[in-house]
């Protein structure tokens, strides 16, 4: 019988990993010895493995193509799905090693951000699981001269930090876990450093509040948290992505999606809903533009999606 804790969970965070610090070390040995090219061809058979052998995920993948494509998706775009995300993993080595030369990436909308933060505060990030947020780091620290910190769920926040670790050493990013006595104060002083800290916004844990909004057809639970967030440190939120458009080449977009500085308290619970709202409209767009590049594979459908408490 499932424990009750664990059955209260998200149906992804009850996901066991199949990944471990040392394939991902051997995989970053081959693709800084070999080169991207070479490495590039395991994934095939990865991807191939995944398509084959993890059923619930594969089931998930042709539920969410079908809203994306609007139509029944084929074996080959199923494959293409769990490609799509063994890429976007993997191009991680490289960045993650300042090896931005090998990569082809379009920047659009980075005057929206410039714009935000020319003001003197920092702004919240509220990206998906859709592309890759590495490149968007990697991006921002390099030629836009921004350093992003991440925030997530404690438990989460403990798994990126050892497989960047085991990509990198020197390259473990500041994540800042949600939950601790002190992550408000954290984050507090990140933005008020003029910091951009990013978030993912299509994930809740546990029986966290989501508000049923309309997405890709059909109603799904979003996470409130993120949004809730950014309105208690009153800041301006941007929507993010990196798109991967195959081979090396990216599209990282940066699109205004609200601003909580200075709002009344009464006023924000329907600010939160409406951004909310606006968030999940920006990732149907995306969704419909880069299908391939949303890596919820679990039922992101289910009453609430997310394993999140519907809100009213």
């Amino acid at each position: 019988m499932t424990p009750p804790d664990l059955a209260r969970q998200a149906e992804w965070a009850r996901r066991q990993e199949r990944s471990n610090t040392a394939m991902l070390r051997v995989m970053t040995w081959i693709s800084l010895r070999l080169g991207r090219r070479i490495a590039r061809g395991l994934l095939f058979g990865i991807s191939l493995y995944f398509l084959l052998f993890a059923s619930a995920a594969r089931h998930a993948s042709r539920a969410y193509l079908r809203r994306a494509l609007g139509r029944a998706p084929r074996l080959r775009d199923l494959f293409r799905h769990f490609h799509t995300f063994a890429t976007c993993t993997h191009d991680r080595v490289y960045l993650l090693n300042d090896r931005l030369d090998l990569f082809d990436i379009q920047v659009h909308g980075a005057a929206a951000l410039d714009a935000v933060l020319a003001a003197g505060r920092g702004a919240f990030l509220i990206g998906a699981h859709l592309g890759s947020f590495e490149v968007v780091r990697a991006v921002g620290r390099q030629r836009l001269g921004r350093r992003i910190a991440m925030v997530m769920y404690e438990n989460n926040a403990i798994k990126i930090n050892a497989a960047l670790a085991a990509i990198n050493p020197a390259a473990v990013q500041e994540i800042i876990p949600l939950g601790q006595l002190d992550s408000m104060l954290r984050v507090r002083a990140r933005l008020d450093e003029g910091m951009v800290l990013g978030v993912l916004g299509d994930r809740t844990l546990d029986d966290g509040p989501a508000l049923p909004v309309k997405f890709l057809g059909e109603t799904a639970g979003f996470p409130l948290g993120p949004m809730r967030l950014a309105a208690t440190l009153e800041c301006p939120v941007l929507f993010m992505t990196g798109l991967h458009l195959g081979g090396n080449r990216y599209a990282i977009h940066f699109e205004p999606l609200a601003d909580f500085t200075g709002i009344e308290r009464k006023g924000r619970d329907t600010a939160i809903r409406e951004a909310l709202a606006a968030y999940a409209a920006k990732l149907e767009r995306h969704c419909h533009g880069a299908p391939f590049n949303w890596f919820n594979f679990f039922d992101f459908w289910r009453s609430p999606a997310g394993g999140g408490r519907a809100v009213a």
